[in-house]
C-alpha cells in the first residue's frame, strides 16, 4: 500500500479511470493521481473511513459483475454522507492486499485509548490537522490552532507552560516524543486520577486486590471479580513491568474506563444473549419502510446501497415495490413518484449476499402494478436463495427464529384465494399494501377480474422451496374474524410457503397500520391492553404516514410500547426515532430481533402501557445518573473559524408515558475539550423493560435552538452500572472518537 497501486476508480458503467493509489508514510492519508496526468487529484484520511466492503456490493460494481469478477472489486465507504469509494484491483491478490490493510488501519477506532497504538494513532492524526506547513514540527502557533480545532479555549500562559515543558530540545517546535508529552499534559483526566488515588494506598498503583475492590464496590461485577482484575491488568496496563506484578497504573486505568469493559453499554448484551427459541411475534423485529430509497419518497433516487446500508445496520424487514420495467424486466421504485428506478435482479443479487443467521423479512414484491409474464420472471432471478446448503423447512405450527434461520420471509399481496383459504366472501377487494395508493388497488381489481395470474400464481411457477410467504390480511372484517376464530379455540391463521408448497402452517396473519401521528382513522388499533393482547399472538407492522413525502419518522417508541414487532422507519433520515431504533437493535449481536418482555409474550397479560401499575413484578426502579465530564467533543458542523462550543448534555427516558422524561446540565462555557458538569440526574422508571435512555449533548445558544453536537441511545436493560464512558456517535449514528462522557450510573429499586 505504501509503495502504490494502479486500480481503477469507477463511478459508472463507462466511467472507469486508472488512478494510483498510495497510503502515505504516516498511514494515516491516502492519495491518489490520474495515471495520464500525474497530477494528484484527492486524498482522505483513515479516520474518515467507516468500513470496506468486498466484492460487488454497490449498485456501480453490481451493474459491472460481468466484466470483473468480485474478487478483485471492493468499496471504501465513508462516515457521514460521502460518497462510497468504488475500486478494481488488477488482481485478486492487491484488492486483499487493499481490502486487509485498510481493515487494520481502521480497526484501532473502535474504542479510544484501548491500547498504546490507539492512542498513538489519534496523536498522530492531531500532529497532521495541525502541521500546517508540513515541516514534521509544530511551532507554538501552530500549538494555538490546534488548540482552537480540539475545542480547548486555554490562557495563552498557560499554553505556554505546557509547550514549553514538552519542548525538551529547547528548539521552539516540538517534534516526535515531545509532541507525544505535549497531547498527554493536555488530555490528563484529573477526575478519573481522583478515583484512583481513591483506591490507591500509595496513589501510583491499583494492586489486584484494590482493582478487586473498586470492581465489586463501584462497577457492581459480583461474578469472577479476581479473574477479571486479572484480565483487565493484561489487557490494559501498558507497562511490561506492571504486568507482571499484577498491578495496574493510572495509565491502564484510562485505558479499561475508555474500553468496551468500561463502557455504559454490557459488553455481555453486544453479542447473541436472549433467548432465540420463541415464536416470531415474540421479537421486536429491526424493520425499514421503502428500503431502496436514499433519498424523499417523491423525486428520491432509488439504490441498493439503501438495502446494503440497512442489512448492515442490523434491519431484518425490508421493503421492495416491484413494477413492470422495459424489456421485460421488473423494476423496484416507489410507484406513481419521479423516484429513479433499480432492477429487481440487483436486490435480490444484495439480499444473497447478505447472509444473515437469523430470517430476513422482505416486506417485498407487492405486486403494485406487476404485469403476470414480467411476475413470473421474478421467481427465476432468485433460485440461489434455496438450495441444500440450507436447513430444511420447518413443520412446526408456529415456527420459531431457531427453525426460520437463513430463510428469506416474503410478503405479498393477497390476490385471488386468499379468501378461499379464510372462507372469505369470493368478491371481496385486494387489500392495499402500505402506502399503495387507489390506483393501484384499482389496477389489480382489473387485473383479478380479467383472470390475471396473481402474486400466487406467479410464485408457484418456480421451486422457491426456502422462502417462505406471509400472506396478510388487512380487511378490518377478517381481522375481526380471524381473532374470533383464534379466541374461540381454532388454529391461528395461516403462514402460506411459497409454492410448491408441501402444506400450511399457523402462524398470525400479519396486520398493517399507517404510523400517522395522531393513530387515528378507520384501521386505529386500541393503544391499550387489547392491543398489547393482540400483538402476543399476531405480527403488526406500523409504517409511516404517506404524508412524510421528506423521509421524515414518526416515533417508533409508542408502538413498541404496545408490542407492535414491525415498524417500519426511513433508514436514510437521521433524527432521534432513528436514535431509537439503533438503541433498540444495537444488542444482541446486532442480530436485528429483540426478545420482547414476558408480560408482552402472554395472550392473557393485562399489561397496559397507560397504567403502569397493570405491570407485574417489582416497584419502580431509580436510575440516578451522575454526568461528571466530557472528553474532546467535536465542532458544530459549519461553526465559525475558532469557535468554542458551551457544551450541556441532556438525558432523555423514552418509554411508557409514565416514564417519559428529560433533564439536563447547566451548559459549560467555552470548552468543547475537557467540560466539567459533575450534576446528577434522577429518574423514575415504571416500567423498565420497555425504556431507552438517550444522552444528548447539544452546544447551547441563548438567541436560538442549541445545535446537535452527539448522542449515545441504549435500552436501559444494557446499562452497565458503576463509573463508565459513553462514546457518542454523530447525528446519522457513526462513531466520532475519541469523543466521550464520563458518568456515574447508578439503579436501585
Amino acid at each position: 500500500m505504501q509503495q502504490g497501486t494502479l486500480m481503477r476508480k469507477v463511478k459508472s458503467k463507462s466511467w472507469k479511470k486508472q488512478r494510483y493509489f498510495k497510503l502515505q508514510d504516516d498511514c494515516m492519508t491516502i492519495w491518489y493521481q490520474s495515471k495520464r496526468t500525474g497530477k494528484i487529484e484527492s486524498a482522505f484520511s483513515i479516520s474518515d473511513v467507516e468500513t470496506v466492503r468486498e466484492g460487488h456490493q454497490s449498485e456501480v460494481l453490481q451493474s459491472l459483475a460481468e466484466e470483473f469478477p468480485a474478487e478483485r472489486c471492493f468499496t471504501i465507504v465513508f462516515y457521514g454522507r460521502r460518497g462510497n469509494l468504488d475500486l478494481i484491483a488488477g488482481s485478486a491478490e492487491e484488492a486483499q492486499c487493499w481490502v486487509q490493510g485498510l481493515r487494520q488501519l481502521i480497526e484501532p477506532r473502535s474504542f479510544p485509548l484501548t491500547s498504546s497504538l490507539a492512542s498513538r494513532t489519534w496523536i498522530r492524526d492531531w500532529f497532521q490537522k495541525a502541521d500546517k506547513n508540513k515541516d514534521g514540527r509544530m511551532n507554538f502557533k501552530e500549538v494555538q490552532r490546534l488548540l482552537k480545532m480540539m475545542n480547548v479555549d486555554m490562557n495563552e500562559d498557560h499554553a505556554l507552560r505546557l509547550f514549553q515543558a514538552a519542548d525538551k530540545s529547547e528548539s521552539g517546535t516540538l517534534e516526535g516524543e515531545e509532541f507525544v508529552l505535549f497531547y498527554k499534559a493536555l488530555t490528563q483526566r484529573e477526575e478519573v486520577l481522583s478515583l484512583f488515588q481513591d483506591f490507591s494506598e500509595d496513589g501510583k498503583k491499583l494492586t489486584l486486590l484494590e482493582l478487586v475492590d473498586f470492581l465489586r464496590q463501584e462497577q457492581l461485577e459480583d461474578e469472577g471479580t479476581e479473574e477479571l482484575a486479572m484480565e483487565l491488568i493484561d489487557k490494559y496496563e501498558p507497562s511490561e513491568t506492571a504486568r507482571a506484578r499484577h498491578v495496574l497504573s493510572a495509565d491502564g486505568f484510562l485505558m479499561y474506563l475508555c474500553s468496551p469493559e468500561g463502557s455504559i453499554f454490557n459488553p455481555r448484551h453486544r453479542v447473541l444473549w436472549q433467548d432465540m427459541s420463541q415464536p416470531l411475534c415474540h421479537y421486536f423485529i429491526s424493520s425499514s419502510h421503502n428500503t431502496y430509497l436514499i433519498e424523499d419518497q417523491i423525486r428520491g433516487q432509488s439504490s441498493i446501497e439503501g438495502y446494503i446500508r440497512a442489512l448492515k445496520r442490523g434491519c431484518r424487514c425490508l421493503e421492495v415495490d416491484c413494477w413492470d420495467g422495459p424489456n421485460g424486466e421488473p423494476m423496484v421504485y416507489h410507484g406513481h413518484t419521479f423516484t429513479s428506478k433499480i432492477p429487481f435482479r440487483e436486490v435480490v443479487s444484495t439480499l444473497e449476499k447478505a447472509e444473515p443467521s437469523y430470517p430476513v423479512s422482505s416486506w417485498v414484491l407487492k405486486g403494485a402494478g406487476g404485469a403476470g409474464p414480467q411476475q413470473c420472471k421474478v421467481p427465476g432471478d432468485s433460485k440461489s436463495h434455496g438450495g441444500e446448503g440450507h436447513p430444511k423447512v420447518p413443520m412446526s405450527p408456529s415456527p420459531t427464529l431457531q427453525e426460520l434461520k437463513h430463510k428469506i420471509l416474503l410478503k405479498g399481496k393477497k390476490i385471488g384465494r386468499l379468501e378461499d383459504v379464510l372462507d372469505g366472501p369470493e368478491d371481496e377487494a385486494p387489500d392495499v399494501s402500505d402506502d399503495d395508493n387507489g390506483a393501484e388497488v384499482e389496477e389489480e381489481r382489473r387485473r383479478a377480474k380479467v383472470g390475471g395470474p396473481g402474486w400466487g400464481a406467479a410464485m408457484s411457477t418456480e421451486p422457491w422451496t426456502q422462502l417462505w410467504a406471509v400472506v396478510t390480511s388487512q380487511c378490518r372484517g377478517e381481522r375481526q374474524r380471524l381473532e374470533g376464530h383464534h379466541q374461540a379455540g381454532g388454529t391461528q391463521p395461516f403462514l402460506l410457503l411459497a409454492m410448491p408448497a408441501p402444506s400450511l402452517h399457523s402462524i398470525p396473519v400479519v396486520a398493517l397500520w399507517p404510523g400517522n401521528d395522531s393513530m387515528s382513522g378507520p384501521h386505529t388499533p386500541s393503544l391499550g391492553n387489547e392491543f398489547v393482547r393482540h400483538n402476543a399472538w399476531q405480527l403488526t407492522r406500523i409504517y409511516p404516514s404517506g404524508m412524510r413525502t421528506d423521509s421524515s419518522n414518526y416515533s417508533p417508541q409508542e408502538m413498541w410500547n404496545v408490542g407492535c414487532q414491525i415498524v417500519a422507519l426511513n433508514f436514510q433520515t437521521a433524527g432521534m426515532e432513528m436514535d431509537l431504533c439503533d438503541g433498540l437493535f444495537s444488542q444482541n449481536g446486532r442480530c436485528g430481533y429483540v426478545l420482547k418482555p414476558s408480560f408482552m409474550r402472554d395472550e392473557e397479560t393485562v399489561f397496559n402501557p397507560s397504567d403502569p401499575s397493570s405491570r407485574e413484578g417489582p416497584g419502580p426502579t431509580t436510575l440516578t445518573i451522575q454526568v461528571i465530564s466530557g472528553q474532546q467533543l467535536p465542532k458544530v458542523a459549519n461553526s465559525k473559524d475558532g469557535a468554542i462550543i458551551d457544551p450541556l448534555v441532556r438525558v432523555e427516558i423514552h418509554g411508557v408515558p409514565a416514564d417519559q422524561a428529560r433533564q439536563e446540565t447547566k451548559y459549560i462555557e467555552n470548552n468543547g475539550f475537557n467540560p466539567r458538569w459533575d450534576e446528577t440526574l434522577q429518574f423514575q422508571l415504571h416500567v423498565p423493560e420497555l425504556a431507552l435512555v438517550r444522552f444528548v449533548v447539544e452546544d447551547y445558544d441563548k438567541t436560538s435552538r442549541n445545535d446537535f453536537v452527539g448522542q449515545f441511545t441504549l435500552a436501559f436493560a444494557n446499562i452497565k452500572p458503576g463509573y463508565r464512558h459513553i462514546h457518542l456517535l454523530s447525528k446519522d449514528g457513526t462513531g466520532i472518537p475519541p469523543s466521550s462522557l464520563f458518568v456515574h450510573i447508578r439503579i436501585t429499586e
